[in-house]
């Protein structure tokens, strides 16, 4: 059936007509060890400001039954049935069951390759409980969620609230001597356990969950918390090793947060579900769900390790800001995310073992914010939302690391105490309702003292990056700023000045100057030195803006060779920032920012950092440099991974950057004599194998044979997908594509080693392929909508013809796929004009 997607004039229109009292969700899932079916009975206690009206409630689940106030109701279509003449009080009745939930939307089962068990996650963000019961999916609706859920026996059942009531229901005939609420059909296997739930406190309906399986459950008291970490049986050892990581961190976030938002978490119990086959983590209140994923079946780097505390804290901001106090409409959806992302970083950098989190935000996801807001799908962070499809659209690198950025800019405009006075201010007077972005500008505005308007009008509704460029004026320097369109934002920064050592081996700041640019022209007054002039001037030091930079045009080629001689991984990374984005917008060779990031990894001294700049310095010698510089470039990064591997501390990190880039017999040799007890890394050294046409089934026979990971098929396909032959692509393809055989959390490992350089003319049919799947891309949702358009996305065997064609093609889907497209096309075009650029000047 088609589904409607709600509009923001639909959504005002009821939340001005109804009140939700209450939901009482009956749950059914013991149909699901040996079939597809998840049964629901939603009861919804709502109120009509004006009795007689009519509106509609949103199902897009099979409806069984419907009754409003006792009186059935008409069928169900595009996913809405119709509520007439309402009273005051009403009571609707829905009873309803989901059997697409092997693909579909709202609730997902997976079986566990490793024993054949069976688990059941839902994950609800934007509107996707519809798909599972009956509910006012809209996120100023909120209500308590009383919820039952009825198992098999051997499961275990979470919620977003602790401390259910368990009852044994196998000496039951059947579900239906369960009065009211469970008047479901008899259980598929008579063995089954009910679940009653606490009501929880008044929640949007994304925000709710019901996860359950025979899960690993690990538990820890911390503070008056009763924390709770599970997992699939079969990863219970990985479980058991990373727990206490997970509980520190949780335990030190749930402190850091209660004293900067001056409100403790207010559940005592807090849980986090790892469940397989999801995409990313989701907030669910008091009970987080995570892709397994997460759980690493090698030892986690440093790199991943802040990886997922960040994501840990993310999720855990969104208790305050997002479930506590929750948008009224998806245009501050970008709020919701942006300050998450924000406050995981903060939380990060002060209350855990992260201290460079702020580095690793740079890395990581910041050089991708600079890069998708100079190309087609720059936006406003705050825009309009005309129906939540769109609001599906906007979960990208603007509205995440942009917005993360943007609001750190925001603490340093007002200061941390009073940004930390005004979130206090904001959820002790909007706790449990909803909000506009006007209630938190109100709030930091009153708490600073500050005028926000300005600040509002340029960072939040206005598109694009500013340009920052430092200029010599007479002794001294002028800042000169250049918004996307016009004049540039207010910003307030550091500027560093930096002197070489006595002994010229690296750069040591000398000077730190605030700047506060208000117009285009900004000076710079940098305290007088005994030296020389600086070395090297940093626009931006300390990374407390969102902006790309660029030195004084007089110093730009030393600009290159200075940046892995700064003294901190945060001066560092603001200009390597730079450095990407001469590259980016055409300004640099790969070459020159190759070796400038290649020279970075060598001196770097955070273990934060370590990996993704070896992964950026890869990734510019495979997919932004010309063929005839490939191999130099390539050759480079491995050889800096092999003497980087000779410090311990950077052993893994250094052998997985060198399985990427080893071409030569020594490093293969040398590579295949460390990994002999290294599972993960004798994979990837199987797939770069292959790559380069070795023959390799049988190693990977035997490999097979000894990885205990329940998932090690998908190591073995990434092997078959980086081989250069035409029926293993053909199988790859399958497994991947049409089948949707691979876990979402592996699609980029398998993609990566599909999409390989030097293999074109057994690509060229895939990027056929690939336009003829577009109308496709929107299956399962989302998440796999994002995951699937983006990963497959071909960066070889194609040119600017293809590009053009693909954008064309995706005018006519959903929202999400059109701008994941547009913005993966926009990367591979300024690919290709770095491929000939460098290619021209060679």
């Amino acid at each position: 059936m088609d589904i409607r997607s709600l509009s923001q004039a639909e959504a005002e229109r009821r939340a001005a007509l109804l009140t939700v009292e209450r939901y009482d969700v009956a749950v059914d899932l013991t149909g699901l060890p040996d079939g597809p079916d998840v049964r629901c009975v939603s009861t919804v206690t709502f109120g009509c400001r004006e009795p007689g009206a009519e509106t509609f409630v949103d199902c897009a689940a099979q409806v069984l039954s419907a009754t409003l106030n006792g009186v059935e109701l008409a069928p169900a279509a595009d996913g809405r049935i119709p509520l007439p003449a309402l009273d005051a009080r009403n009571v609707l009745r829905v009873e309803s069951v989901q059997s697409n939930t092997a693909e579909g939307r709202g609730v997902h089962k997976a079986v566990d390759p490793a024993d054949g068990e069976v688990y059941v996650w839902m994950s609800f963000e934007p509107d996707e409980a519809r798909f599972v019961w009956a509910c006012f999916d809209q996120p100023d609706l909120k209500a308590p969620h009383a919820f039952t859920v009825t198992a098999p026996y051997d499961w275990t059942v979470t919620s977003n609230s602790g401390d259910p009531r368990i009852e044994d229901l196998k000496s039951l005939k059947s579900l239906k001597d369960i009065k009211e609420l469970d008047e479901l059909d008899e259980p598929s296997r008579p063995a089954a356990r009910r679940w009653t739930f606490p009501d929880t406190p008044p929640l949007a309906t994304y925000n709710t969950v019901v996860n359950a399986g025979p899960f690993h459950e690990i538990r820890r008291e911390a503070d008056g918390h009763d924390l709770g970490i599970y997992a699939r049986r079969s990863l219970a050892q990985i479980l058991e090793r990373d727990a206490d990581d997970v509980f520190t961190v949780t335990r030190q976030g749930l402190a850091f947060f209660a004293r900067v938002f001056g409100m403790p978490f207010p559940q005592r119990k807090y849980d986090q579900v790892f469940v397989p086959e999801f995409g990313g983590a989701m907030e669910n209140y008091g009970c987080v769900t995570w892709a397994d994923g997460f759980l690493r079946r090698a030892e986690p780097t440093p790199a991943e390790r802040e990886l997922l505390a960040k994501v840990l804290l993310h999720e855990m901001a969104h208790m305050w800001f997002g479930n506590i106090v929750t948008m009224r409409w998806w245009d501050d959806l970008w709020l919701n995310e942006a300050f998450a992302e924000f406050a995981c970083n903060w939380a990060a950098a002060e209350a855990t073992s992260h201290t460079d989190a702020w580095a690793g935000h740079l890395a990581n996801g910041k050089l991708r914010a600079y890069l998708a807001d100079q190309g087609p799908i720059s936006h406003p962070i705050h825009q309009p939302v005309r129906d939540v499809a769109e609001a599906a659209s906007i979960f990208d690198a603007i509205t995440y690391p942009k917005g993360a950025s943007v609001l750190r800019q925001l603490m340093t405009y007002v200061g941390e105490s009073a940004f930390s006075a005004g979130m206090t201010a904001y959820f002790a007077r909007h706790a449990w309702g909803n909000t506009t972005l006007q209630d938190l500008i109100d709030a930091l505005a009153e708490a600073s003292g500050r005028d926000l308007d300005a600040w509002r009008a340029g960072w939040l509704e206005t598109a694009g990056t500013d340009r920052l460029t430092l200029e010599r004026e007479g002794d001294g320097y002028v800042l000169v700023a250049h918004g996307p369109d016009s004049g540039p934002r207010p910003h307030v920064l550091a500027v560093g000045a930096y002197h070489a050592s006595r002994d010229g081996s690296r750069l040591e700041r000398t000077a730190l100057v605030t700047a506060e640019v208000t117009g285009e022209r900004t000076p710079v007054t940098l305290p007088p030195s005994a030296d020389d002039a600086p070395a090297l001037v940093l626009v931006n030091d300390e990374d407390l803006t969102f902006a790309t930079t660029r030195p004084d045009p007089t110093d730009a080629s030393a600009y290159l060779s200075a940046a892995s001689r700064l003294p901190t991984a945060i001066s560092r990374g603001v200009a390597v920032a730079t450095v990407w984005d001469l590259l980016v917008t055409g300004e640099a060779m790969a070459a020159e920012a190759g070796r400038c990031i290649t020279a970075v990894v060598e001196s770097e001294t955070s273990d934060a950092v370590i990996e993704p700049y070896l992964t950026l310095a890869g990734d510019i010698a495979e997919l932004w440099a010309p063929d005839a510089e490939r191999p130099e470039l390539t050759a480079l990064v491995a050889a800096a991974c092999r003497r980087l591997a000779e410090d311990p501390r950077r052993r893994q990190v250094s052998l997985r950057g060198l399985a990427r880039t080893a071409t030569a017999p020594d490093d293969l040799a040398w590579l295949e004599s460390q990994a002999a007890q290294d599972i993960d890394l004798r994979w990837r050294l199987l797939a770069r194998r292959a790559e380069l046409g070795d023959k390799t089934a049988d190693d990977v026979a035997l490999l097979l044979g000894q990885d205990p990971d329940p998932e090690a098929w998908v190591r073995a396909l990434t092997v078959r997908a980086a081989t250069p032959d035409a029926e293993a692509k053909e199988e790859v393809w399958q497994r991947l594509v049409v089948e949707r055989a691979v876990p979402l959390s592996s699609v980029s490992q398998v993609t990566t080693a599909f999409w390989r350089p030097s293999q074109d003319l057994l690509l060229a049919p895939y990027a056929e392929r690939y336009l003829a799947l577009i109308p496709q891309l929107e299956r399962g949702g989302m998440i796999p909508a994002m995951v699937f358009t983006g990963r497959l996305f071909p960066p070889y065997a194609i040119g600017a013809e293809f590009l053009t064609t693909a954008e064309n093609a995706s005018r006519d889907t959903v929202p999400v796929v059109r701008k994941t497209l547009l913005e993966r096309s926009d990367v591979v075009r300024r690919m290709l004009a770095a491929r000939e650029y460098g290619g021209a000047e060679a």
